[in-house]
């Protein structure tokens, strides 16, 4: 009776001790969880700020080219000030992002959005023979965080625009109201994705660019679609893409309506 005893309690004090090991186990892949998040949110807030830096320079470099021109320094400032404003709420949207911290959305106009967009960028997509057809109303409504919104669309309006850069084409923006959603859809005539990397390109670090260089001679790290899908996922939507290689890519977004 007492060996048996002295199993019993043996076995409790096994069983015990491998609870306690897998609770250890689990809080420090929870930390390792939280490290991981963190670190894809700063390469994530790098690679947007990136963007907005961008016209920042360049603005700044006409300006210093030009001190006479006064209407294009202060385009410069304005340019500056627009996106230093944007890039501070980008790195407090994304840290809450990788938290897990639910942010407030808000109904907002989808026109106005897109226009500040192209408002943040540093060349007018005509000046690479690119023609841009946006078929948006002024009506239309999402429900969203809005610099994040408006940081998907950037990345997908830049994508379009390396796409095109060889030889021009068209871009379209149009955006449908459906029951349930609003669908936006960023379609262009560019170069095309080959169908092995259609299931890849919104996984991180993922490029086409064996050297990381794009056409504009910006890095291509294989985030910005990253950025979308993760975006969508916090906003309860889709993002989902069709492409033929040599006549261009569609992507659509699917935002709830509320």
């Amino acid at each position: 009776m007492a060996s048996f005893t002295e199993k019993r309690l043996s076995l409790y004090r096994d069983v015990e001790k491998r609870r306690q090991e897998n609770a250890a186990l689990a809080t420090e892949i929870n930390e390792l969880q939280h490290l991981a998040n963190m670190g894809a949110a700063s390469y994530m807030i790098a690679h947007e700020i990136n963007n907005l830096l961008a016209p920042i320079g360049t603005y700044a470099g006409l300006a210093l080219a030009n001190p006479d021109d006064v209407e294009l320094g202060k385009k410069a400032l304005g340019k500056a000030v627009k996106n230093c404003e944007r890039a501070g709420k980008i790195v407090e949207s994304m840290m809450a992002l990788a938290n897990g911290q639910k942010q407030e959305k808000v109904r907002c106009g989808l026109r106005g959005l897109l226009d500040d967009v192209f408002g943040c960028l540093a060349r007018d997509f005509e000046k690479d023979g690119i023609r841009v057809n946006v078929a948006v109303a002024e009506d239309v409504e999402v429900w969203a965080v809005p610099v994040q919104l408006q940081q998907v669309l950037m990345n997908l309006l830049l994508n379009a625009r390396e796409a095109m850069l060889s030889r021009g084409g068209t871009l379209y923006i149009g955006a449908k109201e459906r029951t349930d959603a609003v669908e936006i859809t960023v379609a262009d005539t560019g170069a095309g994705i080959e169908a092995s990397n259609l299931q890849e390109i919104f996984e991180p670090f993922f490029t086409t660019k064996k050297d990381g260089k794009l056409p504009s001679g910006r890095l291509g790290a294989g985030l910005g679609l990253a950025f979308c899908r993760r975006v969508m996922q916090a906003h309860n939507g889709t993002i989902s893409v069709e492409s033929k290689p040599g006549e261009g890519s569609t992507f659509k977004i699917a935002l709830p309506r509320s």
